[in-house]
């Protein structure tokens, strides 16, 4: 019990210092600020986020873990990061490796900024749910040496892995945890990587984070919707309680923050129902029994060996004489089995429907690729139809075949290099002067 109670006066005085950092924003004296910092130790716990796992971070009411994936990516992280630090608010951001080793610099910034720096792969591949171990492998490692590298320092990075489009499997996650690795899931998502507003994507975080009270929070640095609704995020959820909480890794300098395991556990109420797939309870109120089932002895069977019995006296045949035979009032089932009811309530979720697209593959077309068109459609024609319309009075000539010839590959040829598979980071186009001028960049 005192134990309990220590803990908790703990968190409350770490509350107490972090609100009053908040208020001491230079430049800005209304600023949202960071509540405060807690440091969790990955070898504690490995797998994290209610969306897909059964611990999420030790999390008070209205309180809020602010991550950002698939970066760095100018200008708008370089935005993101300039919002962030005029609210004084410190973030988690997962990095794409091939990202990190583009834009050092930005690596550099975002550490130089307080911001925490964790590791979303190598190359992003869409491909984590069905690929070898070894392969994952590959990429996560690659993507650690490559933060680490931009960065200059190794114990700059945290130990903290996301996977790309939550496609886990639990082969994955065991590697994950066999390394030492804490892999983060998430609580809910604003949706920015589809093709929304940014005024939709601040009306997506706050209506989730107003559902679950309190969380993870998803979004990707690399899109402009996000870089244009960040500022009007951060100012309601100041205007609505809620606080940021900033992660890191347990170390010397951040001693780990002293918590009780069922801080961690995540616990399914009815404030998880979005409106649309709700928590739907099963086993509570049912009766004990719930029904009785028919019995093999009902059935005249004595056992399995091919014998069998007459339910009625032994000896009795029915004779030609024999008319209207009353039968003996006997229950329906008299040999029954009882099944009872579930003894502890459950509740199972059901998903988002906005959640679909998040696990889709899309198919890219190339580019400048067109999609060729069915002849016989209404005002399309293919290229014979139209031949045959204008020279509809010239003979047909038939040519001959046309040979081609393939290349034949040598034997002693090196072996080609495998084909890169996934689905790769849907980069933004080029920001026109408008897109720079509305989010500050001009």
């Amino acid at each position: 019990m005192r134990s309990t109670v220590a803990a908790y006066c703990l968190l409350a005085s770490l509350i107490a210092v972090g609100s009053a950092a908040a208020a001491d924003c230079p430049g800005n004296p209304g600023a949202l600020g960071t509540s405060r910092t807690i440091a969790v130790d990955p070898n504690e716990h490995h797998l994290l986020g209610s969306f897909q796992y059964r611990e999420s971070l030790p999390l008070n009411d209205r309180e809020v873990v602010i991550t950002f994936d698939d970066g760095p990516l100018p200008p708008y992280s370089n935005r993101i990061l300039d919002i962030l630090a005029s609210e004084c608010v410190k973030a988690t951001f997962f990095m794409v490796g091939r990202m990190a080793h583009s834009y050092p610099q930005l690596v550099k910034r975002t550490h130089a900024d307080g911001h925490t720096l964790a590791n979303h792969s190598q190359n992003h591949p869409f491909t984590f749910h069905k690929m070898s171990v070894d392969h994952a492998a590959q990429e996560i490692e690659d993507g650690f040496a490559s933060i680490r590298a931009a960065l200059g320092d190794p114990n700059g990075v945290s130990r903290f892995f996301r996977i790309p489009g939550l496609l886990r499997q639990e082969a994955v996650e065991d590697y994950l945890t066999s390394k030492g690795y804490m892999t983060w899931s998430v609580d809910f998502m604003a949706d920015d990587w589809t093709r929304i507003s940014a005024n939709e994507v601040v009306r997506r975080a706050l209506m989730r984070l107003e559902a679950r009270g309190k969380g993870i929070l998803l979004l990707h640095d690399i899109k402009p919707a996000t870089a244009l609704g960040l500022p009007t995020l951060l100012r309601e959820l100041k205007a609505r309680g809620f606080k940021v909480v900033h992660v890191v890794q347990a170390s010397p300098e951040h001693p780990k923050t002293a918590t009780l395991p069922e801080q961690w556990r995540v616990v399914r109420t009815a404030r998880d129902d979005n409106g649309i797939w709700p928590y739907v309870p099963i086993g509570p109120g049912m009766p004990e029994p719930v029904l009785e089932t028919p019995s093999v002895n009902n059935f005249g069977i004595i056992d399995f060996a091919g014998n069998y019995e007459h339910p009625g006296p032994r000896g009795d045949k029915l004779r030609a004489g024999d008319r209207d035979i009353p039968l003996p009032p006997i229950s329906l089932w008299p040999h029954s089995a009882r099944l009872v009811g579930i003894s502890s309530a459950e509740v199972m979720p059901a998903p988002d429907a906005s959640y679909f697209r998040y696990s889709r593959v899309w198919k890219q077309r190339a580019p400048g690729a067109r999609i060729a068109r069915k002849p016989g459609k209404k005002g399309v024609k293919d290229s014979a139809t139209a031949s045959t319309a204008t020279h509809t009075s010239a003979p047909k000539v038939t040519s001959a075949p046309k040979v081609t010839t393939r290349s034949v590959r040598s034997t002693n040829a090196p072996p080609r290099p495998p084909r890169p598979t996934g689905h790769q980071i849907q980069l933004p186009k080029q920001p026109t002067a408008g897109l720079l001028q509305q989010i500050g960049l001009r």
